[in-house]
């Protein structure tokens, strides 16, 4: 077993973005290409990426599909649906798209269609029991502060625009979370509604139920923070330059626990740099939910046109309950490791990626790289009901759901 300490920090502070953040309406571009590519053929390779700027967007990338993608319209849909409907902030649906791609190198298909990996490079998957979602809980205070902030838009605070950002900073004592010292929230919003008037909003409709939802003491007034400079009226591309694949912290661990050397985001599942990310997540997340660590970090290491990984390892932080060969033994005997052992058992190969590009990619039940697994070989292992992680229930899912329990 490890010897290392669980957790140095005594502070640790993580960052969510809203889903019309310039970088995230760039991913969700991107996976939204790769969604209609998998909805006409679910093997079509698919490496895109986007770029936004004021008044302007760029796709380039290439793309392997038996029916040509109508790659503007695909951007419009999701710039629309994100809230930039009016010319005024800069940058909307209808800006000019320039689309530059094309399909994908023979020489990297030559060893993806033997079903190897489609990139080399080192993968990660982190999971701790402070949360429901077995995540840490800065950056799942920072994702459902963007999350509720981006559904208030919608309804009762229609004065906030797109765009947006949350950072937190929670005090640790024993390696466990106990408060939360700092919030910062930023989010642009018509100049004739007072600066005041959204920082209360924002403390009453979104600040204090999170954190009663998550069981931690209330947060003085003034330890919020919201919009740094002083103002904040028009935001997105026309801020701010977007492109994909930059919020890497964002969408895995907020900087707890490492992260490997590529993005997500327009990625077809071959791709090792997000397939074998959520594979370590998933072998991660179960070891925690099963009891056998409190903190778990799985590493997995691919070549491009090897099926299998050349390197793969577990860590617990010295919070291990089995030993170290028990927990490998149920980690490897629970997901086939090979590019297409994965994609098989994680059922990467239907449309469900736009979603994952907004909020963080980890932590949402609906993602098949969450569930908890029903396996024999937990019970060989002596896991039970009191060994479990405190937040499951044995069923797949958190007893206690953030965003499911706000949408009742």
């Amino acid at each position: 077993m490890s010897k290392e300490k669980n957790m140095n920090y005594s502070i640790f502070a993580s960052e969510s973005v809203c889903a019309g953040h310039p970088d995230k309406i760039c991913d969700q571009i991107s996976d939204g290409v790769l969604d209609e590519a998998l909805k006409i053929y679910p093997k079509s390779r698919v490496a895109i990426e986007t770029l936004v700027t004021k008044n302007h967007v760029t796709l380039a990338g290439e793309v392997t599909c038996p029916k040509k993608l109508n790659f503007s319209a695909i951007a419009r849909c999701v710039i629309k649906d994100l809230g930039y409907t009016d010319p005024k902030l800069g940058f909307w649906y209808k800006s000019p798209i320039d689309v530059f791609v094309h399909q994908q190198s023979p020489d990297i298909a030559l060893g993806v269609n033997t079903g190897g990996a489609g990139d080399q490079g080192m993968m990660f998957g982190y999971a701790v029991n402070e949360t429901p979602e077995l995540m840490p809980m800065p950056i799942v205070l920072a994702h459902a502060l963007t999350r509720k902030m981006d559904e208030l838009k919608l309804k009762k605070l229609s004065y906030l625009r797109p765009d947006g950002k949350s950072e937190v900073t929670v005090k640790y004592f024993d390696s466990k979370p106990v408060e939360v010292e700092t919030i910062v929230l930023a989010n642009p919003h018509d100049p004739e509604v007072s600066k005041d008037k959204v920082k209360a909003d924002l403390y009453n409709f979104i600040v204090k139920p999170i954190l009663k939802f998550y069981g931690l003491p209330q947060i003085e007034y003034d330890s919020v923070i919201l919009n740094g400079t002083g103002k904040w009226a028009i935001g997105g591309p026309a801020a701010d330059t977007g492109v994909t694949g930059r919020k890497i912290i964002v969408d895995t661990y907020g900087g707890m626990g490492r992260i490997g050397g590529g993005c997500f985001s327009g990625k077809d599942p071959t791709k090792v740099d997000r397939s074998a990310a959520y594979a370590a997540r998933y072998l991660a997340k179960n070891i925690v939910a099963q009891g056998f660590a409190e903190r778990c970090e799985v590493q997995l290491a691919y070549v491009i046109g090897y099926k299998y990984p050349i390197a793969k390892e577990i860590e617990t932080f010295g919070t291990a309950k089995k030993s170290i060969g028990k927990i490998e033994k149920f980690a490897w005997e629970l997901l086939d490791l090979s590019t297409e052992g994965i994609i098989r058992g994680l059922k990467l190969q239907k449309p469900i990626f736009r979603q994952t590009a907004r909020y963080g990619h980890f932590g949402n039940s609906h993602f098949p790289w969450e569930r908890i697994a029903k396996t024999k070989i937990r019970k060989s292992l002596g896991a039970n009901r009191k060994s479990r992680s405190k937040w499951s229930n044995g069923k797949g899912n958190s007893k206690r759901i953030f965003i499911e329990s706000l949408n009742k």
